[in-house]
């Protein structure tokens, strides 16, 4: 058996949120929980249980009483009933604390910094909610937001769910079509826009793209600017706008608390919209609640004097998760800009400056670090680092080496998996687990996660579909749009029945870890055996002159056969040696399947607005057939690079 990068002490096990969590199951239900695998079959083995004991830890106010904390007799799991009858208001867990302690930070790329406390934004998001109430904001109504990572898109999320509206956002690099797609379909009644937004040293003006999208979007009543950018930004072309401070009710103090039900609409979250428009998946208030704190408080351990960094922007998930920290009582740091500017140490002259205990980032991120050779430890101080979140995309092993030998030893690596489908996560961290090399440390509690071998039939220590076997609160509660639910099965529930397939292709390991070998519909096929893209990449990482990589299934004489795309580095050519050192790690180190048929060096690969590689998008170019949609790509052009290819005719 392998050995642990990293264990945590038993003082910091037992002093962990979780540990107290298993104890009181322990008392509460006469059990005799030792360890985290021990926490988690109970979890998934008792779910009503579980849940209801997450609802009363999570200090969730219910407005009115549940009558059952799970009904399952309707029978399809999308038909699950949590919490039946009960109602509450997400907005008020989150605004709980109203004292002199810090919020939130808000960090810029050009040097601003902002600071809020737990009383000053609550006093905030009730002007704000004045402001929503007077345009006429109501519960169910859809207020979008087109801003950057900041303390004001908080302030306005909370104001508008507060009222029981439904909060929908995209950051401002969004081209217009992605946000049209997007707003397009869930029609808002008001639009809350920054003027512009700062990346890489540049300033970049938002308000065209914002007279674009009112005059798109027929549904937008009234349009509130942040002036992020200019104090006094000219909104002489625009209809019905109105600056964020004008359009504050200052007079007002108290936040009203709308009383919903538990699966009241709270969030709308959108697909990355690759494969045609992007699916608009509705969360509900209750589950988000539950799911989050549960994730936030047990899984990551966040106390009420930590400080918690993600980041993110407001068109990923991460963004609403970070947010949710805000139940914990800790500070959270937001940021704004490119995590490079004005170089790479950017994000760890954060680190030290907030004090921050918990950060969270892309693997991307880590990876670009390493590549750098970036050594954090020897040029910041690190001291305040408890953990390392890393989600996006797998983390590469020798990523986890090189967090363990060059950012700090005594961490916890949290490398976590889910999506915007359930809003959290189904594999994370735990503060009980040991670390392994390239594994995520565990499922999350009270998700029956599992994965599949072709004929349906669960696995471990081989590769599979992840599914979940069981209903959790935090499935959505639909598509927009979508009135019998067909989109909605279609897309968890047609691989297997009755059981959510979430499109990721991995396995479970022998210390009940969890690995992510990639995207399902991007599995490779050669021979008829499945690889993922995520094993290839792994190796690949490991060779010093390649930035990044790409690896797609080409059809080719009734069979498939793989083409690897390389990104160098600055001024690196892809020699016949640097092939062969390719062909070689891949060969010895996975196996001769893994090797390409041909490795093309290209300027740059396609990926997402949230910064992941888009693997089906580049299958589609080589074969000729058309991309369906590259306004959700933050780099369309690059796909030009994977047209008619001499090597692949």
């Amino acid at each position: 058996m392998s050995q642990p990068l990293w264990s945590p002490s038993e003082a910091r096990q037992k002093d962990s949120n979780m540990y107290r969590f298993m104890q009181q199951m322990n008392a509460q239900h006469g059990l005799t929980l030792e360890t985290y695998d021990d926490l988690h079959q109970w979890s998934v083995d008792h779910r009503a249980d579980f849940w209801q004991a997450i609802a009363e830890q999570g200090e969730i106010n219910f407005h009115q009483p549940y009558d059952t904390v799970l009904d399952e007799t309707a029978g399809p799991m999308t038909q699950a009933k949590w919490f039946s009858g009960s109602r509450m208001n997400f907005a008020e867990r989150l605004l709980q604390r109203r004292d002199e302690k810090a919020a939130m930070v808000f960090r810029g790329e050009n040097g601003t910094r902002q600071q809020l406390t737990y009383a000053e934004l609550y006093l905030q998001v009730a002007q704000a909610q004045a402001g929503l109430k007077q345009a006429g904001i109501q519960a169910g109504d859809r207020v979008a937001a087109f801003m950057p990572n900041c303390i004001e898109t908080v302030v306005c999320m909370l104001a508008t769910t507060a009222l029981g509206g439904i909060w929908t956002s995209c950051s401002p690099d969004f081209g217009l079509s992605g946000v049209l797609d997007r707003f397009g379909q869930t029609k808002p009644k008001v639009l809350i826009s920054c003027d512009g937004y700062f990346y890489n040293g540049k300033s970049l003006n938002c308000l065209d793209k914002v007279a674009a999208i009112q005059e798109g979007i027929d549904s937008i009543e009234q349009t509130v600017v942040v002036p992020f950018r200019n104090p006094e930004p000219d909104l002489s072309d625009l209809q019905n706008a109105v600056l964020l401070g004008d359009f504050k009710q200052e007079t007002v103090t108290d936040v009203e608390f709308a009383s919903l039900p538990f699966d009241h609409p709270l969030y709308i979250l959108y697909s990355s919209g690759t494969t045609g428009k992007p699916k608009c998946i509705v969360h509900g208030t209750g589950g988000v609640l539950l799911q989050h704190w549960k994730e936030l408080a047990l899984h990551t351990d966040v106390k009420p004097d930590d400080v918690l960094f993600y980041f993110t922007t407001c068109g990923w998930m991460m963004w609403n998760w970070l947010v949710s920290g805000l139940m914990t009582g800790a500070t959270l740091v937001l940021f704004d800009g490119s995590p490079f500017h004005p170089g790479p140490q950017a994000l760890l002259n954060v680190i030290q400056e907030e004090g921050i205990t918990i950060f969270g980032t892309s693997a991307r991120y880590i990876a670009a670090l390493q590549k750098a050779g970036v050594e954090p430890a020897r040029s910041h101080d690190m001291s305040t680092l408890k953990a390392v979140l890393s989600t996006g995309s797998p983390l590469a092993p020798e990523n986890f080496a090189w967090v363990y030998r060059e950012m700090k030893t005594e961490l916890c690596l949290a490398s976590i998996s889910g999506g915007t489908d359930i809003v959290s996560c189904f594999a994370l961290g735990s503060p009980m687990k040991p670390v392994y090399t390239g594994e995520l440390q565990c499922a999350g509690l009270g998700m029956d996660v599992a994965f599949f071998d072709e004929d349906g039939k669960p696995v471990k220590g081989e590769r599979g579909e992840l599914v979940c076997r069981q209903s959790f609160p935090s499935m959505p509660v639909g598509f927009w749009n979508d009135p019998e639910g067909e989109r909605y099965h279609n897309a968890y529930f047609a691989r297997f029945e009755n059981i959510w397939a979430h499109g990721d292709f991995g396995e479970l390991t022998e210390h009940n870890g969890i690995v992510i070998h990639g995207r399902s519909d991007a599995v490779l096929n050669p021979g008829g055996v499945r690889i993922g893209t995520a094993e290839i990449y792994r190796q690949v990482s490991q060779i010093e002159d390649v930035q990044e990589s790409l690896a797609v299934g080409q059809e080719w004489k009734d069979d498939t056969r793989i083409i690897l795309f390389v990104m160098l580095k600055d001024g690196k050519q892809l020699t016949d040696q640097l092939k062969q050192d390719i062909k070689q790690i891949l060969r010895t180190q996975a196996s001769p399947r893994h090797v390409p048929a041909h490795i093309i060096q290209v300027p740059d690969l396609p990926r997402t607005l949230s910064g992941k590689l888009v693997e089906l998008a580049v299958r589609e170019t080589i074969h000729r057939r058309p991309v369906k949609n590259t306004d959700a790509l933050a780099n369309p052009e690059s796909l030009k690079y994977f047209q008619n290819l001499a090597l692949l005719a």
